[in-house]
């Protein structure tokens, strides 16, 4: 089973088709990734691979595929602009496990509670949000500590069918991806240090929070053992902090 590979593979070619892509390095031993679980007949290979690009307006634009069979399927995609912009973060975490799916997908802001800043990234898609609800219903309980991070067009959804993923959840992915691609392509660069700043703090403070409560941390702990998740998530799904550093001793 391959539930997020289509996803995936659109997301690269529409990309493409759009933006002028680079890749973006992928620190040696994150590309694949593949560990055994299970016992007798359960016993299942988990794998991980990692995709990475880079665009002129974009610093890191990265994948996480985890495939471990029926029992397990995850897309993590994210894009992370350059730091001279005031774009969103595209955030899609589409996970499949034994109970059912859990689907969040959103223009994350850098300062939810501007209104200005909501006019001009949140207001144009939240009509995208509102089609989407008939068929996507809000998921229920989420932690209050990551309100902050998620814009009222946050599409989150525990939908239990298979195909509703397939239909309605690719169909949001396309439509959410286009809008995302529509903001980077009007985008104009800042240049004034207390904007630079003001940026550069709230990327950073999204960052920090996903890194410490990234909700994938325990199971790849489990197929993957400690270190190598630690280096994972810092060094390459979550690395500004580590390349602001390099970039200031070098």
């Amino acid at each position: 089973m391959t539930l997020y590979q289509p996803f995936l593979d659109y997301a690269t070619s529409y990309m493409r088709s759009r933006l002028d892509l680079g890749s973006y390095p992928i620190p040696e031993g994150f590309e694949y990734k593949s560990a055994i679980t299970g016992k007798g007949k359960h016993q299942e290979e988990v794998i991980t691979t990692s995709h990475g690009f880079t665009a002129p307006k974009l610093r890191q634009i990265r994948a996480a595929h985890v495939q471990g069979g029926q029992s397990l399927q995850v897309l993590n995609f994210v894009i992370f602009p350059q730091l001279n912009y005031d774009l969103p973060f595209f955030g899609a975490d589409l996970v499949t496990l034994p109970g059912g799916h859990l689907i969040a997908l959103d223009m994350q802001p850098l300062f939810r509670d501007d209104p200005d800043y909501q006019a001009k990234y949140t207001t144009p898609i939240l009509p995208i949000f509102q089609a989407y609800q008939p068929h996507l219903p809000w998921g229920g309980d989420f932690p209050e500590e990551a309100r902050p991070f998620f814009s009222p067009a946050f599409l989150w959804t525990r939908p239990q069918e298979t195909t509703v993923v397939e239909t309605h959840v690719f169909a949001a992915f396309k439509d959410y991806l286009k809008a995302y691609l529509d903001f980077v392509e009007q985008a104009e660069p800042l240049t004034d240090a207390q904007s630079l700043a003001a940026i550069e703090q709230a990327q950073l403070r999204y960052l920090r929070y996903r890194a410490e409560k990234d909700p994938a941390r325990g199971m790849f702990r489990r197929f993957y053992g400690e270190e190598w998740t630690e280096e994972y998530i810092h060094g390459f799904l979550f690395d500004l902090e580590r390349k602001l550093a390099e970039c200031r001793l070098s």
